[in-house]
């Protein structure tokens, strides 16, 4: 048989071979280090045979496919160790993830950060007794008793949703410990040389909040301790970027529970950035994209959401108020505007001439999100969307399209994350089609229009089936949070079946009555999202404009505490946020809790700054900028703040000189 390897050279045998002795026979360092194997792109154990002509790339730890078995064995480790120190414990699944491995277990108690220390010593002794890695199989019947001798439902019913004819398979290390599992693994525990147990939390079996909840234990497994050391410094790095913590020390928000999940306080700081980015978003789309503005009520009777199709299709993500009470119409939280703007586009008639008709709102959402599903900003049970919807001819429809990405990326830009982004097809799921509007010739031409108009435009995506609205395909626009969970944050949707439902039309030129088509759009998204996105993009140092305290006057004693106050008046005159701290600290002190702050100018003020109308300028960008006169600095900063301009930050040793 002829084996091509990656660099195109190909190796001939007469008899079969394992991964490993392909390995071996390529050289001795190679199968050292090796840690799977990738057979005609399918990736596969060391110990797998090869019989016939193939491709084939030996993995080490440093392919991100190789380090991913690492992390597999390093999960079952994990849970070698857990059933050592709780035999009680029931073990759920384990995989490898990008950023490591979890394994979910039945406790009776959440593990402590001293319980993940002592599950990481036993784990320590695990991998030094050094086991080999033993794969067998079992038809499915006995699979299933194999496991329930053990104790192991959540493995039961794992084996009992495969195929009545399935071959099952197993991994065992040593004579301590069996997993179910498909593999790929490391040929035994040695290779695992640096890993470590991150955090715990809970989780519920099969991500649905209706069935058991279990105990979820992160880690993340390397090959060598460097790059642990460097990962474990990436995960600093995310806590002080985490919005959840980094908002609420900086004041921006914070949660009750009496109040309730998802349901956030906006402090005056908080509030503040919010309305920066609303009044920007607003005067953007009104002034400079061709929006109007509507505002529309919070909820309505049920009847509308039948017409829309939400009763049917989202009733479960809905707030519902006074259902079936007798005597009262059952009413119900909006989840989306869209129906509320086609009444405002029925109030008139309009012709073909009126087209595109562009609504924008500044709309407050309801969505009763899951209790697992909620964090911080990101997922939240209220919130407030820069939302709209363009009425249109079809003939319209690939232009809209287009502005509408245009649109999106100026504002992505604007606030600094456009590299943050990707763009992604959102189809829907052929193989349960009765959560949809339309049949399938209609999903095929809508889901290609769309592509076809990402195409034109250059804009690179993947797609996603399942993952379209119930009435039509969208472009999303897709971010990650700083622990690699990916959300969508902004929207754009094709919808050419609600106008119908609606009896919504134009008169075109030869005076009959048509169907347009909708645009469902956001230009920044969630209000709520984007900000936990921009406290983590920018780990709270965030651009001059978007700031709620942008100057922070600090005068040298009480005796310039007049002058401090003239600087704050001129300065607010200007439209600029100022405050001044009259306290009677140092001036050492008042300029570090200033910088703790994350403020941008700091302005210095003394006999010298009194007495010629200047400002000492102390910036989070450059440090000590000088003197300058009062109304320099003024100027200065305003055109930052019009511009919205992004300011790079100098190091701190630079900042120092």
């Amino acid at each position: 048989m002829k084996i091509t390897l990656k660099d195109g050279s190909v190796k001939e045998y007469n008899e079969s071979k394992s991964v490993l002795d392909v390995a071996f026979d390529i050289s001795e360092g190679l199968a050292r280090a090796a840690c799977a194997g990738e057979i005609n792109g399918k990736v596969v154990d060391l110990r797998t045979t090869i019989t016939e002509d193939c491709t084939l790339n030996i993995l080490t730890g440093k392919d991100s496919e190789g380090l991913r078995v690492v992390r597999h064995t390093c999960s079952h480790v994990l849970a070698e160790a857990v059933k050592r120190l709780y035999p009680e414990a029931k073990l759920a699944i384990g995989p490898a993830i990008d950023e490591g491995f979890y394994y979910d277990f039945e406790v009776e108690h959440a593990f402590s950060r001293e319980e993940l220390d002592n599950i990481e010593a036993e784990m320590k002794k695990i991998i030094k007794e050094g086991n080999k890695l033993e794969k067998f199989e079992l038809p499915r019947a006995e699979a299933i008793k194999f496991m329930e001798d053990r104790n192991e439902p959540y493995k039961v019913e794992l084996i009992k949703d495969l195929p009545e004819d399935a071959v099952i398979s197993f991994y065992s290390q040593g004579e301590g410990f069996t997993d179910l599992c498909a593999g790929p693994h490391l040929m035994s525990t040695k290779p695992i040389k640096a890993f470590k147990l991150t955090s715990s939390s809970m989780a519920y079996w099969r991500g649905d909040s209706s069935k058991a909840r279990l105990q979820r234990i992160y880690g993340s497994a390397f090959v060598n301790k460097e790059d642990l050391q460097a990962y474990l410094a990436h995960l600093e790095d995310i806590k002080m970027r985490d919005h959840n913590r980094l908002g609420r020390e900086m004041k921006l928000f914070t949660t009750v529970d009496v109040i309730g999940q998802g349901l956030p306080l906006f402090t005056p700081k908080g509030t503040k950035m919010i309305q920066k980015l609303q009044r920007w978003i607003e005067d953007l789309e009104d002034n400079e994209w061709g929006y109007v503005r509507t505002r529309t009520p919070l909820m309505a009777k049920s009847d509308l959401y039948k017409i829309s199709g939400h009763w049917d299709h989202y009733m479960d993500g809905m707030f519902i108020l006074n259902k079936e009470e007798e005597g009262k119409e059952t009413m119900a939280l909006r989840p989306m505007t869209c129906p509320f703007q086609y009444y405002v586009y029925m109030n008139e008639q309009h012709s073909y001439r009126d087209l595109p008709y562009r609504m924008a709102e500044t709309s407050t959402l309801f969505r009763n999100e899951d209790s697992g599903e909620m964090h911080g900003l990101t997922r939240v049970r209220q919130f407030t969307i820069t939302e709209a919807h363009i009425i249109l001819r079809p003939d319209q429809a690939e232009e809209e399209l287009t502005r509408c990405t245009e649109l999106c990326n100026y504002v992505m830009t604007t606030l600094g994350l456009e590299g943050d982004v990707t763009y992604r097809l959102s189809k829907w799921d052929p193989n349960n089609t009765d959560k949809y509007l339309g049949d399938e010739e209609y999903w095929n031409n809508t889901q290609q229009y769309l592509r076809d108009v990402m195409i034109k435009n250059n804009i690179s995506f993947t797609e996603a089936e399942g993952e379209a609205a119930f009435y039509g395909p969208k472009i999303d626009i897709q971010a990650k949070n700083v622990y690699g969970k990916e959300d969508t944050m902004v929207t754009i949707q094709l919808d050419c079946a609600s106008a119908e439902k609606f009896g919504m039309y134009y008169i075109d030129e030869n005076g009959e009555k048509k169907l347009p088509w909708i645009i469902h759009r956001t230009s920044m998204g969630c209000y709520e999202r984007t900000l936990a996105w921009l406290i983590e993009h920018y780990a709270g140092k965030f651009p001059t404009w978007m700031c709620a305290e942008q100057v922070r006057v600090l005068p040298i004693s009480e005796k310039y505490s007049e002058y401090a106050e003239e600087v704050r008046k001129e300065l607010r005159a200007a439209g600029i946020d100022v405050t001044v701290d009259n306290r009677s600290e140092k001036i050492g002190y008042k300029i570090r809790e200033a910088r703790m702050d994350k403020l941008p100018y700091m302005l210095v003020v003394g006999e010298q700054e009194q007495a010629d109308k200047l400002v000492s300028v102390r910036s989070r960008f450059e440090g000590n900028e000088g003197q300058k006169p009062l109304a320099q600095f003024i100027e200065d900063i305003k055109e930052e703040i019009d511009s919205k301009a992004i300011r790079t930050e100098l190091p701190e040793e630079e900042k120092k000189r």
